[in-house]
């Protein structure tokens, strides 16, 4: 239903936060490398961005503050772009970032994916 999807985004949008979080602690060395942390973090933010459009059924434009009317006239763009996310996440574990710098380098392309759709369908609250 377009009742309450702003909850399911927001509780996606934390998983997928923290799962930046876990790989960012590594990239910058406040934690050591952990391939079952990478893995597990990789794996959130592939599974959680492949049911995230879900949560943008017609009718529910108006649950949101943060979410753009932008997204409904675009949903093929917006769709693409969440579905890029899911795609390098999905080679970045065919292909474990296997040290701190390619965490790093990792953390470089998903935070390219998640700032492209930020920029454009994100309304920043004050």
């Amino acid at each position: 239903s377009a009742e309450n999807q702003h909850e399911n985004r927001e509780a996606t949008m934390k998983k997928i936060g923290g799962a930046m979080g876990g790989l960012a602690a590594i990239a910058k060395g406040e934690k050591e490398y952990d391939a079952e942390v990478v893995k597990t973090s990789l794996t959130t933010i592939k599974e959680q961005i492949a049911v995230f459009p879900t949560f943008f059924p017609p009718g529910s434009e108006k649950d949101d503050e943060e979410a753009s009317p932008k997204i409904w006239e675009n949903k093929a763009d917006f769709e693409a772009k969440a579905a890029k996310l899911g795609a390098d996440a999905d080679a970045l574990l065919a292909q474990l970032p296997a040290d701190k710098a390619a965490v790093g380098a990792a953390m470089g392309t998903l935070g390219q994916d998640c700032a492209a759709c930020h920029e454009s369908y994100r309304i920043k609250k004050n």
